[in-house]
């Protein structure tokens, strides 16, 4: 045979509440990651601002649409943890 089956135990309301804990510990490591990303994405910016490459309102405008889309993947991983959530806690 090339099947190989694996039994697992129904999950009761204790590992349950566990993973959601895990679940959620993951989701602020990766909103942390997503902060980091725009901080180094301002400080290039910054950097093209300092050489003369660009001017201030492109600063600006960068800085905004970083933050738009730092704001955009913190709720989307809001909404994922949720439906994660309700997926785990039902029965």
């Amino acid at each position: 045979g090339k099947v190989i089956r694996l039994n697992f135990p129904e999950l009761n309301e204790e590992r349950r509440k566990e993973l959601v804990k895990d679940i959620r510990k993951m989701a602020e490591e990766a909103k942390v990651a997503i902060r980091s990303i725009r901080r180094d994405a301002n400080e290039k910016i910054k950097a093209l601002k300092k050489d003369g490459h660009i001017s201030e309102d492109e600063v600006k405008k960068g800085e905004d649409a970083v933050q738009k889309k730092t704001d955009q993947y913190v709720k989307e991983i809001d909404s994922l943890i949720v439906a994660k959530e309700k997926e785990i806690m039902s029965i």
